[in-house]
């Protein structure tokens, strides 16, 4: 993976889409088999206001799953931190321009919007050692997820959220599985879709969402989401440690 701005130090650089970098993804199955999208949220995005005043907004970053490629995390906050001293009469002029160079970059619709409020985690049940079966249409969550970025070798962090409307789930088997991760190199979104269909696969499942909420790093949390149903019972919540 050869990328601009990874590893490297680099001060703060006037607005160019050419920022952006992008990395390759590893998609593990044929696209058309299940659904999904990976939900960025960007903390710290300031640009300047009719008035010249700094405005510091939260945006949400919605990039479809079936991209060959996806956006290099550090790349994306040099982009958006270059926009500190940019000028927009309106908000939505801002998330436009955002929306058409992320969109360029990995020739699909990127949508980017404003977060007004983001919302408390849904009720959910704790998987734990004892924890046996899923029951149908209900949520589960694990704690503590720990996966290793394959190019810092710095830990990462997650809750990841589970649900079946109709299928049960060995929640034992499942425990063990995401353990394995505690000290294995692999992105947000290749931990979550490999989870995931390991999940459908081995336990032969037939429904099935997961959802990897991630601890924000440099301002920016990577959240993926794969399914079997195109609808998905999770918003854009926001966990309490994040």
């Amino acid at each position: 993976m050869k990328v601009k701005f990874l590893g490297k130090n680099q001060g703060v650089l006037p607005y160019s889409p050419g920022l952006l970098d992008a990395v390759s993804r590893n998609n593990l199955s044929p696209m058309d088999l299940y659904f999904g999208y990976d939900l960025w949220t960007a903390y710290e995005f300031s640009y300047l206001n009719s008035s010249n005043q700094p405005v510091l907004e939260i945006l949400e970053i919605k990039i479809p799953m079936s991209t060959k490629q996806t956006v290099e995390s550090k790349s994306l906050k040099l982009y958006l931190a270059s926009f500190y001293k940019k000028k927009f009469t309106k908000l939505q002029k801002a998330l436009k321009l955002i929306e058409k160079d992320l969109s360029f970059l990995l020739n699909a619709r990127v949508q980017v919007k404003k977060i007004n409020k983001l919302l408390h985690p849904p009720k959910s049940y704790l998987i734990t050692g004892k924890s046996r079966v899923i029951a149908r249409d209900k949520i589960f969550r694990f704690e503590g997820f720990r996966s290793i970025c394959p190019v810092t070798s710095q830990p990462d962090w997650a809750t990841l959220y589970f649900h079946s409307a109709s299928d049960q789930v060995n929640l034992q088997t499942l425990s063990k599985q995401l353990k394995s991760y505690r000290e294995q190199g692999d992105f947000h979104e290749t931990c979550i879709e490999n989870i995931f269909l390991n999940l459908c696969q081995d336990q032969n499942l037939s429904n099935l969402t997961v959802f990897g909420r991630f601890l924000r790093r440099g301002g920016i949390d990577i959240n993926p989401l794969r399914s079997t149903a195109k609808q998905s019972v999770f918003k854009h919540f926001r966990d309490i440690y994040q």
